[in-house]
């Protein structure tokens, strides 16, 4: 017996039901991957592209060459430094042997201080187009190049970083907007692959910083190598890292941890955050040690944010984001002046958050339009930002105000 007209509207609006509730879960489930590899290489890398972008760099130029401040003050800041002297000799040496806080240092300093100079004279060479800065830029690069071959001792993963995190800066400037001569382009690139990158990809288990700055050189590099399964590792271990460093309420009773460290007690996660039991939304894992090392997990995660925004990953929009927005509001509060409560690292603070918050505060308030009060007033009262001399340089030139 065939079945009635009421069967079948009943069995097609079964049948349509199922269709469309198939297709919003597999729209669901192709769509959530997209959203949570927001820290996926791109699938053409953009250049220059590592922390600032060429088009931020227009803006900068057109800023500076009309005089309008914050920029123009920024640049000449920084064309005063001893980073952008035309007559730096640069000090390379084949060995780099770096031990606890830089004892012994042997070439530790040279090093960081040649590689942020590189990246000086990078910016200067876009901002006034005298070729002398590129010249000096690549004469830099190819001191280095020609004669590095390891970094030593206990602080050789650090020490990696923080120059690993600037010499990409300076190479993407040259190699895609100045139309000079590299010729030993390819022997920077070996350098950045074979002595820089096997040093931090794999990460580290000391405090935060050190693996947020290893991770931000390795995916500045990876950037620069357009190496994608470089910059997929160093994107993974730079998201684990993040969420391990800065706490969110919405994280529970205790901090996200890597697992590799094997934090698995309250015991142990309360001795890794500097003994800090009090747990509360923008607090990160070194507030209690000081605000300089703070400074420096800060600025690591604001510079992998922004390159991965120059490269068409939104991480603004994930937790990144709202870490680093917490993580900045929380120190700048103190930062300002505001009285440590006791439950805050027994009430004693070691200030000095350094020139890191440019980038974070551009991208959030700016670019965003999320209100950051107490960012926003220790931004602008340090400008313009000079350099930490480790791996940050002249924020408030590239990042300040830039809407790029």
């Amino acid at each position: 017996m065939s079945p009635g007209p009421a069967r079948h509207r009943r069995r097609f609006r079964r049948t349509a039901l199922f269709a469309v509730l198939t297709t919003a879960l597999v729209s669901t489930l192709l769509l959530r991957p997209q959203a949570d590899r927001a820290d996926a290489a791109p699938a053409t890398f953009v250049h220059p592209g590592v922390t600032v972008s060429k088009s931020q760099l227009d803006f900068v130029r057109t800023k500076v060459n009309a005089g309008a401040q914050p920029w123009k003050g920024a640049f000449d800041q920084m064309t005063a430094s001893k980073y952008a002297d035309l007559n730096r000799a640069p000090k390379p040496r084949a060995v780099v042997e770096c031990g606890s806080y830089s004892n012994p240092n042997y070439g530790c300093t040279d090093e960081r201080e040649d590689a942020i100079a590189a990246y000086t004279d990078a910016l200067a060479w876009y901002i006034t187009r005298d070729e002398r800065y590129a010249r000096k830029a690549i004469e830099l690069m190819d001191a280095w190049s020609g004669v590095i071959k390891d970094h030593t001792n206990s602080n050789a993963p650090l020490q990696t970083g923080w120059a690993g995190s600037s010499w990409p800066k300076a190479a993407e400037i040259i190699k895609y907007t100045y139309t000079g001569s590299w010729a030993n382009s390819g022997r920077f690139a070996t350098m950045l692959r074979d002595v820089y990158l096997p040093k931090i990809i794999n990460g580290s288990n000391s405090n935060g910083n050190w693996e947020l700055s290893m991770m931000e050189a390795a995916v500045g590099i990876s950037v620069f190598l357009e190496d994608k399964a470089s910059y997929d590792k160093a994107m993974a271990k730079f998201r684990t890292r993040t969420a391990a460093y800065v706490y969110l309420s919405s994280d529970g009773d205790l901090p996200k941890t890597v697992p590799s460290q094997n934090l698995d007690t309250r015991e142990k996660i309360v001795n890794y955050w500097q003994g800090q039991g009090t747990f509360v939304t923008g607090l990160t894992q070194e507030t209690c040690r000081d605000f300089t090392h703070t400074g420096y997990g800060i600025s690591a995660i604001s510079h992998v944010a922004e390159t991965s925004r120059i490269q068409g990953q939104d991480l603004y929009g994930t937790d990144v984001g709202e870490r680093l927005r917490q993580a900045l509001g929380f120190q700048a509060k103190y930062q300002l002046g505001t009285a440590a409560p006791s439950w805050l690292c027994g009430g004693s603070l070691k200030l000095g958050l350094g020139p890191v918050t440019e980038v974070g505060y551009n991208a959030l308030h700016n670019r965003l339009g999320i209100a950051m009060s107490n960012t926003q007033t220790l931004t602008e009262r340090g400008r313009p930002a000079g350099s930490n001399n480790l791996f940050v340089a002249w924020e408030t030139l590239t990042h300040g105000d830039n809407p790029s």
